[in-house]
């Protein structure tokens, strides 16, 4: 039996996952617990953002065998549907310089070499999903120019959480994955088309994480 700790930023993506199952339990987060597949599940509604999903993680995450994350992202070039995350990156962390900003990997010097900036996730456990690089950072990307900075780091895919809930699992010494679906082209529709989409890539990833969850 594991003990699986998931996380979604919006309630609309943490509501698509197991609908209705579970009960509720109190706390900072919104929060249900569930059994599946012989394993005990707690679902967190995080909030936006990095700090939220660092907080969410690290004060869940105790007895958690692994963490998840589902929910939806801005495309930086990938196709609509569902991705399995096999690495994340904070685009926001780094050393500003003259004429030129230097990404490093999240809690460590940004100061010298830039090393790998990325956080590298479990490995897919047979759900046979597109693997991709995710760009998180505390801002909701909707210009073409910023997405393709982004994109020039390798990433292709862009959310706020991700990226946080990495560094966590690195810090606690946890495994980690995570599943997105795409809502928008982070241009200058993607306030539209997010909203639009919101519901639909939410349960596109969330199918995926029931499946990933009846696999472990």
């Amino acid at each position: 039996m594991a003990h699986i700790l998931i996380l979604a930023a919006l309630p609309e993506e943490a509501d698509a996952l197991f609908p209705g199952a579970g009960a509720p339990a109190g706390g900072l987060f919104a929060e249900r617990r569930l059994a599946v597949a012989g394993h005990d599940l707690a679902i967190a509604t995080c909030g936006l953002g990095k700090v939220n999903a660092a907080l969410c993680a690290g004060a869940l995450a105790g007895d958690a065998d692994m963490l998840l994350m589902t929910g939806t992202c801005g495309s930086l070039g990938a196709a609509p549907g569902a991705y399995w995350i096999a690495e994340a990156l904070q685009h926001d962390y780094g050393a500003s310089q003259p004429g030129l900003f230097r990404r490093y990997r999240a809690g460590e010097w940004p100061i010298g070499e830039a090393g790998e900036a990325h956080f590298a996730a479990m490995a897919d456990r047979g759900l046979g999903l597109p693997q991709a690089r995710i760009a998180s950072g505390d801002s909701f990307v909707a210009c073409p120019d910023a997405a393709a900075d982004l994109a020039s780091l390798g990433a292709t895919l862009v959310d706020m959480e991700v990226g946080a809930v990495a560094q966590v699992a690195a810090r606690l010494g946890k495994p980690w994955g995570a599943i997105k679906a795409v809502t928008d082209d982070a241009n200058g529709d993607s306030a539209g088309d997010f909203h639009a989409n919101l519901l639909r890539a939410a349960r596109t990833a969330a199918h995926e994480v029931e499946r990933l969850i009846a696999m472990i």
